[in-house]
């Protein structure tokens, strides 16, 4: 590698200009090509790709060729720092055989998947040769790429750590430790958000947040005092207010954003018609 690989908690740098494709983009120094890319709406393909998180060239799709002085190489753009006189190229016959033959294995590796449909198709990949066999009970519906975000979430947002990869090899899945129902899944559906397929399903039924992919887990709901409503994860609602000035968690305790925000604005209300009064 000749460039160093790019972290969230890059330090800004200073104001630096990269070409892609032939033009010029002012950036700053220490910042992703990708993120480049993502902002002035140049198109890399991506499946890995999670703000909140380290970059870590896992899903492969975004290589592209870069190089300064004559010197070039392929590289993933989601670890790539852009430095002044960077060149990329995002599409060259190399670079898109690259991802036609990982859409063709992402193909295989999630076949239910229209997302990675899509992608191929953009790619020519209309079908794959690469073979595996399909689980009919699989509890991701065959759209899982291993991409490990799911994982990631939980552990390094959350904290959980209630799913992770087990097998290995073809055989490897994401899933709760020994495919049973996890206690220390927190039901916040960080891992619905980040999963670039959809592969992950989960659902409210009643007083409990069934995470269905993950092996049935059932996580309790924090229910309003007010309204009566079903509102958020027990655990993970208790944990947000207890971060709150003690006095205005009592005020909130027992209430969903709904009826807090009524709270709120009733008191703002009564406030400025006492105000008012005692201007007059």
């Amino acid at each position: 590698m000749i460039y160093g690989s790019a972290g969230k908690d890059h330090v800004p740098g200073k104001p630096v200009r990269v070409t892609i494709n032939g033009r010029q983009y002012r950036a700053e120094e220490g910042e992703t090509v990708l993120s480049v890319a993502i902002r002035e709406g140049i198109p890399i393909p991506h499946l890995c790709h999670e703000e909140s998180l380290d970059p870590y060239g896992a899903c492969r799709l975004c290589f592209v060729e870069a190089g300064k002085h004559g010197k070039r190489e392929m590289v993933t753009a989601c670890t790539l720092r852009v430095a002044e006189g960077l060149e990329v190229t995002t599409d060259t016959p190399t670079v898109t055989k690259h991802r036609a033959i990982l859409l063709e294995l992402y193909l295989a590796e999630a076949p239910k998947s229209e997302v990675i449909k899509e992608m191929a198709a953009r790619y020519g990949v209309m079908k794959t040769r690469f073979l595996k066999k399909m689980e009919t009970d699989d509890p991701l519906g065959g759209k899982c790429v291993l991409c490990g975000l799911c994982v990631r979430a939980c552990t390094e947002i959350m904290g959980a750590g209630a799913i992770g990869f087990i097998n290995r090899g073809p055989y490897t899945e994401v899933n709760t430790p020994f495919l049973e129902p996890s206690a220390d899944c927190y039901g916040c559906g960080a891992c619905v958000k980040v999963c670039p397929t959809h592969a992950i399903v989960m659902e409210d039924s009643g007083s409990e947040r069934v995470m269905k992919s993950w092996s049935g887990t059932r996580v309790p709901l924090a229910q309003c005092d007010c309204c009566g409503r079903y509102y958020a994860p027990k655990e993970l609602a208790a944990r947000t207010l207890s971060a709150l000035d003690p006095q205005l968690e009592r005020e909130l305790a027992g209430l969903c954003p709904s009826c807090r925000g009524k709270q709120i604005a009733e008191r703002e209300i009564l406030a400025r018609q006492g105000g008012a009064g005692n201007h007059a």
